[in-house]
């Protein structure tokens, strides 16, 4: 995960954070990216990808979460992705309320 970490770090020059978590015991894993807007993630998409299937073996992913309104197609590719890691869920949760502070690229 770092190698990918650092590949995105590289190849993305608009995405705001990229972070790994793992629970303490390790079994658990938890992915955090953030981006200025949906170009950025259908940009993640494209150019992380690829990287996606060679850890299919590895990884039983359970849930991908979106927090704003993607495009139908940013959803399917997301929901392949679910598919190809584990059959997981795609959740897509409409903005409320609120405001941010971050820069606007």
């Amino acid at each position: 995960m770092a190698e990918l970490a650092a590949f995105v770090e590289l190849n993305e020059p608009r995405i705001l954070a990229y972070r790994v978590y793992f629970s303490a015991d390790g079994s658990t894993m938890s992915v955090l990216h953030f981006h200025p807007d949906v170009a950025s993630l259908e940009f993640h998409m494209e150019v992380a990808g690829p990287k996606f299937p060679p850890v299919a073996p590895f990884v039983r992913l359970r849930s991908i979460e979106v927090l704003g309104r993607p495009t139908d197609e940013l959803v399917a590719q997301l929901q392949a992705k679910a598919r190809l890691l584990g059959d997981a869920t795609v959740i897509v949760r409409d903005l409320h309320a609120g405001f941010d502070r971050l820069p606007r690229h």
